[in-house]
Parts: C-alpha cells; sequence; structure tokens
C-alpha cells in the first residue's frame, strides 16, 4: 500500500462511471468511479498526445481520450489498441468518511 494517501474529494462528486480531473503537486490525475461504485485513479494525460482523460468518455470502465479516441482499461491502465500503445500508470485509491483519497 501507499505511504502517502492525498484528499482528491468527496466521493458523492463524482457521479456513476463517470471521471474528473484532479492535479496535485504539478501532476495530472484521472480519478474514476465505476459502476460496482469501486473507484480507481490513472495519469490524467493520454499517452499519445497529453490531452486530459477527463475531458473523455466512459463507459464499460474505459476511458477514451478526446482527441484521437485513444482506449484505456481504467482499472488496469492497459491501452487497448492505436492511436495509443503506452498503458497509464494505476494509483491504489481508498474512501474513509465519504472522502476518496488516492495513494502516491
Amino acid at each position: 500500500m501507499s505511504d502517502t494517501w492525498i484528499e482528491v474529494c468527496a466521493a458523492d462528486e463524482i457521479d456513476e462511471e463517470d471521471v474528473i480531473r484532479f492535479d496535485h503537486a504539478g501532476r495530472t490525475f484521472a480519478i474514476y468511479r465505476s459502476p460496482e461504485d469501486t473507484y480507481y485513479a490513472t495519469d490524467g494525460l493520454c499517452t499519445h498526445e497529453k490531452i486530459h482523460l477527463a475531458d473523455g468518455l466512459v463507459m464499460d470502465h474505459v476511458i477514451e481520450c478526446p482527441k484521437h479516441n485513444g482506449r484505456f482499461n481504467y482499472k488496469s491502465g492497459e491501452a487497448l489498441g492505436a492511436p495509443v500503445c503506452i498503458d497509464l500508470k494505476t494509483y491504489p485509491v481508498k474512501v474513509e468518511g465519504g472522502t476518496v483519497f488516492i495513494g502516491l
């Protein structure tokens, strides 16, 4: 587990099957809430064009980049085909007292 937990937001600020952008210490993260009410975190920029993933479409555990439609599995960070070929880094997430935290 992570040594450093960073508070992101209230859990109810992220709609089911949606994503929000979170910036911390000069880095951008994407925080997701799955249909199963589980939270996930990845780097927030597409590995292809450095576009903010929080502006993309989320469906079936996949985030689609808004620029070139590159797709990633947000649970694993796996790049799912061209034009993206580099996986996203993922981060541990915990929810305590209705607040979402990511581990760095």
